[in-house]
């Protein structure tokens, strides 16, 4: 018998969105209805209830397609909020786009602006107050779900934490499952048997939800028997890999084909469609930086360079790119010419800066340049700053982790520059700071994220930033 895991969330989710969907009908009508008398008013070209019937259909589109997640046992606010989010953005483009063709309001109005944040509000009010009311009966003992242990390593004691440190998650653990009592097994899981009692305790309680496995595969034929047991009695039955001798930081599940492997981090920027954008938006910056802005700074550092420094205006030195490829990075050049810029870091007071140079490292004016390196495709407008060769090869062997920067294009700004670890790295603290920000970047990137970190790099430009020498 197949099992459908996800019948009962499928008919939560079609009522919550339903009942949103009314609430969407039923705003925009009173809206309609406050603004009557106003130029307002007038937005509507076609009959007010085939706009809004219009309106609820395009609502029940996206809120379906988007999806509900505050009935999950694990979920918080903020989580519940972005789907609010994403999903009034989405009604707001349908919407926008079929009320338009079809001439029956013009949608490029404060009416209908004003319309979708108050959806947004009224949305997010909606889910946030069912959302507290199903924590609230949970934690009363309403809507529980009896979980079984079988195995009891520390990926299975971590686990029993997690399902029982909130106790609106719903979750109450009836004990575990191993070969032999655990000492290190909180006391208050009861010890049940052996896994080969399982099917036998199962049958007999009769009222347990999920189970969770964590034994070795040496034992397979035992974990077999327990997953047809499950699926032919309606219990959920989840695999907990045991990773916990060899890693202790988070994974992730990901499938190739039919084969189900993890991965130790979220790589966003490892799919096409990111890696697209990003690319199109570096070429798109840096060509219109560079055919508009570029040529008067150029002028303007030339004769500015010429008359305080002897020597070229650029400066180029081999850095590590993506995949530890070398390439020459292109700057203003701001201090003498000297036989150490290949393998000392500037300082503070740097003797071999000039107060020119000072200025253009100040205010980052020296790294714009690298706009030529992000048309090449060498770099990116926002990444992991690219080290000197002498650095690579040095703080690789000190930093753990150090080349996982690597993975992506290191950029002309980054996450770890507008966080306080740009400039000199006077302690080895100081680089693994900056190489954490780094790795954070590359884990949680996002379009919005990359825009951010130009603002703020823009915004620390302007104030002057204290670390910039």
């Amino acid at each position: 018998m197949r099992i459908k895991y996800y019948e009962n969330n499928q008919w939560v989710s079609l009522f919550i969105v339903l009942c949103e969907t009314i609430i969407t009908g039923a705003l925009f009508y009173l809206l309609f209805l406050a603004t009557e008398g106003t130029p307002w008013h007038d937005t509507l070209i076609a009959p007010p209830f085939q706009v809004i019937l219009t309106v609820m259909l395009c609502y029940f589109v996206s809120g379906m397609q988007i999806g509900v997640i505050l009935y999950r046992r694990k979920v918080f606010y903020y989580q519940i909020l972005t789907k609010v989010f994403r999903t009034v953005v989405g009604f707001g483009i349908l919407s926008a786009i079929l009320l338009s063709v079809g001439q029956f309001m013009h949608v490029w109005s404060y009416f209908y602006l004003i319309f979708l944040l108050l959806l947004f509000l009224c949305v997010s009010v909606f889910r946030i107050v069912l959302r507290w009311a199903l924590k609230t009966y949970r934690s009363k003992g309403g809507n529980v779900r009896n979980v079984v242990l079988v195995g009891s390593s520390e990926n299975n004691q971590e686990l029993y934490y997690e399902l029982t440190a909130q106790d609106w998650a719903g979750y109450k653990v009836k004990g575990y499952f191993d070969f032999q009592p655990n000492p290190n097994f909180p006391k208050e899981c009861p010890y049940l048997g052996q896994p080969q009692d399982v099917n036998a305790y199962l049958e007999k309680q009769g009222n347990t939800h999920y189970l969770f496995c964590c034994l070795p595969s040496k034992d397979h034929v035992i974990i077999r028997s327990i997953i047809d047991y499950c699926e032919n009695h309606l219990v959920h039955f989840y695999s907990v890999p045991n990773l916990y001798n060899y890693l202790h930081n988070r994974v992730y599940f990901n499938m190739l084909g039919n084969v189900p492997y993890l991965s130790l981090r979220e790589d966003p920027l490892s799919q096409t469609g990111n890696k697209l954008l990003k690319r199109t938006f570096d070429v798109v910056f840096s060509l219109l930086f560079l055919c508009t802005l570029f040529p008067f700074i150029l002028i303007i550092v030339t004769i500015i360079t010429k008359l305080t420094m002897p020597g070229p205006v650029f400066f180029k030195q081999k850095r590590n790119g993506l995949n530890d490829k070398e390439f020459y990075c292109y700057k203003f050049r701001s201090m003498k010419v000297n036989a150490q810029a290949d393998t000392l870091q500037a300082t503070k007071d740097d003797p071999r800066k000039t107060r020119w140079g000072n200025i253009m490292r100040k205010t980052n004016i020296d790294e714009l340049p690298q706009f030529i390196n992000v048309l090449k495709g060498d770099m990116s407008i926002v990444g992991p700053r690219p080290h000197m060769l002498k650095h690579t090869e040095e703080y690789s062997k000190l930093i753990n982790k150090y080349m996982v920067r690597h993975f992506v294009k290191p950029g002309i700004t980054g996450w770890s520059q507008v966080t306080g670890y740009r400039g000199e790295t006077k302690e080895l603290k100081d680089m693994e700071g900056r190489i954490r920000g780094d790795i954070w970047y590359i884990e949680h990137w996002t379009f919005g994220l990359d825009l951010f970190i130009i603002y703020k790099t823009v915004a620390n430009a302007l104030h002057g930033e204290k670390n910039a020498y």
